[in-house]
Parts: structure tokens; sequence; C-alpha cells
């Protein structure tokens, strides 16, 4: 991290140096209205804006609260502990969480060198985030957008641990740079910066742990990897051994976790490969319905023309990407 940001963030803020003196606790009229346990956006950031940033408040116990906004925590230096949705996190150098509005967070003293910012994010700020993320199938990816803009709370925060993954530390870089720096086009800046980390992050799943049911989460990552890596041929069958859990078990876990089985799940990564195939070569369509994982044209045939409303073909013609 450039020594200037650190050395700026570092700075002992006014309402530290109260907590040093003892002023017993935090003040949390700074952060919420009417004793609320909700940490009101309208209180941190400045009117107008939709993403900002303030550097973590250390010394002090932080009570069990939420937010109603999307809160990164990233750790530029040292480490703090949390507790979110019950769950012990332990945020250190280079790391990121990542909560939505229903996570609930307890966060425990931290000492002058666990130097951490906190950027907050309202929802509408996503949107173009979102369709920079939007450019690729992929259920994990989904999975994760469904994280961020979830209102079922089986996924509320994502702790990644990615301090040795270089381009992510850049942009991190970058984007608290230009908060902590506004210039002109600053919301541009600022989501193109977002957009291309989450893209990263999407990236580097394996260094991601889902804040949930542990087991579950464990599960979920096997399924959608699984159907990412091997959509032609896997088989839960593969998880169930594993793990060691039967078929039922892991079938009600996708089920209440997505809404849908493994087979929707399944179909739909095959089904719109199949529509990426069609676009983007000259492929015949027998052989995108065999690469795709149906040997079976016909039936391949009737869950596409299911799925789009048209038949391979007619999709091939309205939709070419001309080369």
């Amino acid at each position: 991290m450039n020594q200037d940001i650190l050395e700026k963030l570092r700075a002992i803020t006014p309402e530290e140096r109260q907590l040093l003196k003892g002023a017993g606790g935090i003040n949390t009229s700074i952060y919420s209205n009417n004793n609320s346990s909700v940490i009101d956006a309208a209180l941190l950031l400045e009117q107008g804006k939709l993403i900002d940033l303030r550097p973590h408040t250390r010394f002090a116990h932080f009570p069990k609260h939420s937010h109603n906004y999307v809160e990164m925590v990233y750790m530029l230096s040292g480490f703090t502990r949390h507790k979110v949705n019950g769950n012990e996190v332990i945020l250190r150098q280079g790391e990121l969480l990542l909560m939505n509005q229903h996570a609930t967070q307890e966060i425990f003293p931290a000492r002058e060198n666990d130097i951490a910012v906190n950027i907050m994010i309202l929802p509408q700020f996503f949107d173009n985030v979102l369709m920079m993320l939007g450019t690729e199938n992929s259920m994990i990816r989904d999975f994760i957008i469904d994280c961020l803009k979830s209102t079922s709370g089986h996924v509320d925060y994502l702790h990644f641990q990615i301090a040795d993954i270089l381009p992510i530390q850049n942009l991190m870089e970058n984007l608290i740079y230009s908060l902590l720096y506004p210039v002109e086009n600053q919301r541009l800046l600022t989501q193109t910066t977002v957009g291309l980390l989450f893209m990263h992050l999407l990236q580097n799943t394996e260094n991601l742990t889902i804040g949930g049911d542990r087991f579950e989460d464990e599960v979920m990552m096997k399924v959608l990897s699984l159907i990412e890596e091997h959509y032609k041929d896997g088989e839960l069958s593969d998880i169930c051994q594993e793990l060691d859990t039967d078929l039922y078990t892991i079938s009600r876990i996708i089920k209440r976790r997505t809404g849908r089985t493994y087979t929707d799940l399944l179909q739909e990564k095959r089904i719109n490969y199949a529509a990426y195939l069609l676009t983007h070569t000259e492929l015949p369509i027998t052989d995108i319905s065999a690469d795709v994982g149906y040997n079976n044209f016909s039936y391949f045939y009737k869950i596409f023309k299911k799925e789009f409303g048209i038949t391979p073909k007619e999709y091939r013609n309205q939709n070419k990407i001309l080369q």
C-alpha cells in the first residue's frame, strides 16, 4: 500500500482521541439515530454520494449492529477481529470483508497499527457494476451477485483472503486513493474500479469464505464449481462421495439455497453456453448439442426452444456476432 495513503489513514481521528482519553466506548450518535442498532448511511455519506470511505475506528469495542448499505472492510495493515452473523472472522492485512444489509457485525478493539478502511456503498451504486459482470455466464458469479443484493439472508457476507493477489491489491489501492482524493467524473471512475475489482474477485473464489452455514457453503461452492467446470458430464454423486454425504441431503441444500434443483442449474449452464457457441462460432448445431452435454439432439432442440422461444438456428440467425 502506498505509504502516503497508509500514513493518512494511520492518523488518530477526533473520535479515537476521545476513546484514548477514556470516553467510555463508541459514540453511537455518530452512526445511528435513536439508539438504533442499524448504522445509517445518511449519517456517514455526504449527500448525493453513493460510495464513500472512512477509516476504521480503533481502540473500542463496537457492539452488534447491522447497516442499511453494503459495506466493504479492507485491511491495510495488522488485523481486526469481527463476529459476523455469529461467526468469528479474523481480517488480516490485504484481506477484504464484504457485508450486505442483512449481516450483523460485532467488532473488537483494534490497536494503533491495525489500519482498515470501511467503504460504504449504497445499493444503487452497483447498477453499472452488475452490467460489467453480466458479460459472461457463470453460476458462481450469479451466486455472489445474489449475495450482494440478497433478500433471503442465505448469504450475507463474503470474506476474501486475497492478500497475495497483486491485481486485486492494486485495484483496492486505486479505489482507496480515488475516494480519498476525488477528481472529476468520480462516480464513473469508482464504479469502473469496483467493477474490475469484482471481476477479479470472481476469478479467485478458491480464496473465498461465504457467510452462512459452513457445511452448506462448502456444498454450494463445490456444486457450482462442478457445474462451471464439468457441465458436460459432472455428476452430483461425485460431491456426495467427496463430502461423505447422501444425495438427498445435498439435493435439499441446493433447493433451499437456490430455489432450483441441480438439474435446473446444470441445464441453465448448458443452454446458456450453447447460446454463446451459436453466436460466437460456426460449429454445426448438432456438434454444439454434443459439446454442451446433450447427445440427444431432439431433446436439446426441445429444451432450447422452451428456454428462448425460438429454435437454435433461429437464435443463431438473430444474434450472430459479426466476426
